[in-house]
């Protein structure tokens, strides 16, 4: 088992930065892809990046050049430095890690640990 749990979120205005970390607790974040997804209320739970064990990188297409995955396999921790936030980037954060050596693209159902959340507020 893997526990997750997010931090970082808050109230920003548009323009500016914030940057979300995920500890892993339990079993180590390596040979894991692990990943950040978003949820609006009312809507389904949204892709926002991942990082492989391997180092390779995936994001949303509105978030690419503006968000950066990083992962710190020592710390067992994984960040999200959100920059140029925008208002429709306001949403409950979640990280998530795949089992080990599994492959875990943008599906929430590929990932079967999840941290309990983190809210992003973008204000305008």
């Amino acid at each position: 088992q893997v526990q997750l749990v997010e931090s970082g979120g808050g109230l920003v205005q548009a323009g500016d930065s914030l940057r979300l970390s995920c500890a892993a607790s339990g079993r180590t974040f390596n040979r894991r892809t692990v990943g950040w997804f978003r949820q609006e209320p009312g809507k389904d739970r949204e892709f926002v990046s991942k990082t492989t064990w391997d180092g390779s990188t995936d994001y949303l297409d509105s978030v690419r050049g503006r968000f950066i995955i990083s992962r710190d396999n020592a710390k067992n921790t994984m960040y999200l430095q959100m920059n140029s936030l925008k208002v429709e980037d306001t949403a409950a954060y979640y990280c998530a890690a795949a089992p080990p050596l599994a492959f875990a693209g943008r599906d929430p159902s590929e990932y079967p640990y999840w941290g309990q959340g983190t809210q992003v507020t973008v204000s305008s």
